[in-house]
């Protein structure tokens, strides 16, 4: 066990990770010395009594998106007592735990200097997911690694941080979007320094990462266009 908490939250009205959840849990657990997660009320019921079931920190929070509930999540953790933070969308976790698992130890185990800590994936585990999003997050990550002067891969849905950097996010973030914002409140306002490091485990597997819902492929294409675009906005011109 590590003194690093686990923030993450999580919207599954299906239950589709359940069984992964439970597989994990204890794994989970033992990696890091606290976790927090929200969960949206409108999840299965059955999960969200899974996970009031276990050692998590449990907080249900109202469908508002993922922005929205990345940042009750953050609150949440500052109400504990870890000095440092991992950030990891559930269903990214689930998808790193299942197949990377020491390689997450390790990530987690290691001793970080940077106040935020980006975590991205390797060429071959951003091959991995659907060309819409791998075409639509490389002008992302473009635009991002101008901005902070080195290339990172900011859409991957994971980062670490100091509870000093945990507390300006608390302050500063608004947007729409967190994936960019987070990275320039801790450049422009904070000015902590920011490190990058890419890992296998934010790989894409469909049944743990899909998004929810029927679309067709113009539209899958649209809706990653824009994510794109707000993400890209944000990182122009949060804390100018």
């Amino acid at each position: 066990m590590t003194n690093v908490a686990l923030l993450t939250v999580t919207h599954d009205p299906n239950a589709k990770n359940l069984k992964l959840m439970n597989q994990l849990k204890k794994e989970i657990e033992h990696i890091y010395g606290e976790v927090f997660i929200a969960i949206s009320d409108k999840s299965s019921i059955e999960y969200i009594k899974e996970l009031k079931n276990s050692n998590f920190n449990v907080k249900i929070i109202p469908k508002k998106g993922a922005a929205e509930a990345r940042r009750e999540v953050v609150k949440f953790g500052l109400g504990g007592e870890s000095e440092f933070f991992h950030y990891c969308d559930f269903d990214r976790l689930l998808t790193w735990g299942e197949n990377y698992l020491e390689e997450l130890k390790r990530t987690v185990s290691t001793k970080h200097d940077e106040d935020y800590l980006i975590l991205g994936r390797t060429e071959r585990a951003m091959q991995t997911h659907p060309i819409e999003w791998i075409e639509t997050e490389t002008i992302t990550n473009k635009i991002v690694s101008m901005e902070l002067g080195q290339k990172v891969d900011v859409t991957a849905g994971s980062c670490m941080f100091t509870r000093r950097a945990a507390t300006y996010i608390n302050t500063y973030s608004k947007e729409k979007m967190t994936d960019a914002e987070w990275a320039m409140i801790i450049h422009r306002i904070a000015k902590l320094n920011i490190g990058y490091t890419a890992v296998e485990g934010l790989e894409y597997h469909e049944a743990i990462n899909g998004i929810i819902g029927n679309q067709s492929s113009s539209e899958k294409w649209l809706a990653r266009l824009r994510l794109s675009y707000i993400i890209s906005e944000t990182a122009i011109h949060v804390g100018k």
